[in-house]
């Protein structure tokens, strides 16, 4: 395939990652798989398809010092800070807009923040969703392509691509026309989509190139795109001006969902062991994987200094103390110099709440 490049999106609070994930250090910069960060394995994992000076990054302005130590063979340029967060839409818009590419070349979409075990079959994915974005070797115009996670089970945290048809196939892999979106369903919905065979878990992972995405965004959400688009050319003063006047909402629902119903999105069905790694029982359960592949139990998992007697389904992380764990049983336990999170694994979604909460206490009148 022609050339292509890569945009990570490194924004967002990772409050569900509380206490470990900070605003000052969200959690794309924490190095929750390892010892590198998830912003360094989002950018390492797509070499050799994509280079280093073809990846570009959109984040805070916050944290442009921390892209740049922890991508230092990423150009300076490829940096795009935003002075506000306002969710996927505007960063994509942001990067359609600010980014001077090849018309022909694909534009990989990729959050910061996730776990991909299989990296090879992952690039291969990409590779394939690339040319279906950048279109047909006939000639057949350019698509709006997401990534598709293959379902394990009837996940009610994760939105779902229903496919349409029975596909065709590019690179060796199936590709669907994408009949449309279904927001995080309840249990018997999800149990139906999977009956049918043709539901992907969405990922939050596109390819397209400049001019689809431009297309589709002054198509379905040109209040986001024009101000962004007008305000590119007058430097940082500007941006920052329009910028919090932007309409906060994912690309997803600004474009994606609205242009399946013109027939104009496809997907690329993967398995590769992914994780949003959106809760810490996502994370443990991330961790569990990893350590079953390298031949270890898996029955807790965790680092710092840590030692336990007879738990099982546990992640300890320890970043001061030593945190000595008995008999527990599906447990999350996160110690921190200023905070201490014990909750049960089926309760860590509530975490995020928790912080919000905190955050608001802060900000508040002494």
């Amino acid at each position: 395939m022609a050339a292509v490049y890569a945009v990570i999106l490194a924004g967002g609070g990772g409050t569900r990652l509380w206490p470990l994930s900070r605003p000052e250090r969200p959690k794309p910069f924490l190095p929750l798989l390892g010892e590198t960060t998830l912003l360094q394995r989002t950018a390492a994992r797509l070499e050799p398809l994509v280079a280093p000076e073809d990846v570009y990054v959109v984040t805070d302005r916050r944290y442009a010092a921390l892209v740049a130590e922890q991508l230092p063979a990423m150009p300076a340029a490829n940096l795009l800070g935003e002075p506000v967060g306002r969710n996927t839409a505007a960063a994509v818009a942001y990067a359609a807009a600010a980014i001077d590419r090849p018309a022909d070349e694909a534009m990989l979409i990729l959050p910061a923040d996730h776990q991909v075990l299989d990296e090879v079959g992952f690039r291969d994915a990409l590779a394939v969703a690339g040319d279906v974005a950048r279109g047909a070797p006939d000639g057949a115009s350019g698509r709006l392509v997401t990534l598709g996670i293959e379902p394990s089970g009837p996940e009610t945290g994760y939105g779902y691509v229903l496919a349409r048809g029975r596909g065709d196939e590019v690179g060796g892999r199936p590709v669907f026309e994408v009949e449309r979106f279904v927001e995080k369903p309840s249990v018997e919905r999800a149990r139906e989509l999977l009956a049918g065979g043709l539901a992907s878990w969405n990922a939050g992972i596109f390819a397209w190139t400049r001019g689809t995405i431009r297309a589709a965004l002054r198509r379905h959400a040109a209040d986001i795109l024009e101000p962004i688009e007008a305000a590119v050319g007058g430097g940082p003063e500007a941006l920052a001006v329009a910028y919090p006047g932007v309409r906060a909402t994912s690309i997803d629902y600004a474009v994606m969902e609205p242009a399946s119903l013109d027939g104009a999105v496809r997907v690329v069905p993967m398995a590769v062991g992914w994780s949003d790694l959106g809760s810490w029982a996502a994370l443990r359960d991330a961790l569990v994987a990893e350590a079953r592949a390298a031949g270890e139990t898996g029955e807790v998992v965790g680092s710092g200094r840590h030692r336990d007697v007879g738990s099982s389904g546990t992640l300890v992380l320890a970043r001061d103390r030593l945190v000595v764990t008995i008999g527990l049983r599906d447990t999350i336990v996160i110690e921190t110099p200023d905070a201490l999170l014990v909750c049960a694994a089926d309760r860590s979604q509530d975490v995020r709440g928790v912080a919000e909460e905190l955050a608001r206490a802060r900000e508040e009148p002494a």
